[in-house]
């Protein structure tokens, strides 16, 4: 059986929330899942998975989390050429740079060699209904990757 890793920074609870969604829709497409929060695993543990996840919020004017920032910057020394990933996160249509942390670990995927399996989901503050469905549609599409 196939193992997606979420690996989620959140702050307010809104990340934790879109990373138990994406797992919830994993698991009833029959895929093992592990979800952590991201000070408690290292970058090196997506290796054991087929499917890597990042979830995180976006800080201030479009800063990384300090919580991630070890993370971030150990997944860029990884190569996961036979991994993929995806990569969703919350974040506030009040500032000019928008879930820019989401983007931010797209390209380190992308230097890392892993194939993308679904395109971004950006969620401003707490998931509503069509953000619940683009994040199950996420899922969907990850989990037909490895499939």
């Amino acid at each position: 059986m196939a193992l997606a890793k979420i690996v989620f920074a959140s702050m307010t609870g809104n990340t934790e929330e879109i990373a138990d969604i994406v797992a919830d829709k994993l698991r009833d497409l029959g895929l093992d899942v592990d979800v952590d929060e991201c000070t408690t695993v290292d970058a090196s543990d997506f290796l054991e998975a087929d499917i890597a996840i990042v979830a995180t919020y976006t800080y201030g004017d479009g800063e990384l989390p300090d919580e991630i920032m070890d993370f971030y910057e150990d997944l860029a020394d990884l190569d996961l050429s036979d991994k993929i990933y995806g990569v969703v996160g919350s974040g506030d249509t009040f500032y000019d740079e928008f879930c820019k942390a989401v983007d931010d670990f797209d390209a380190v995927f992308v230097s890392t060699g892993a194939t993308k399996g679904a395109e971004n989901v950006k969620v401003d503050l707490a998931a509503e209904e069509d953000d619940i469905e683009n994040l199950e549609n996420f899922a969907a599409s990850l989990a037909a990757k490895v499939s």
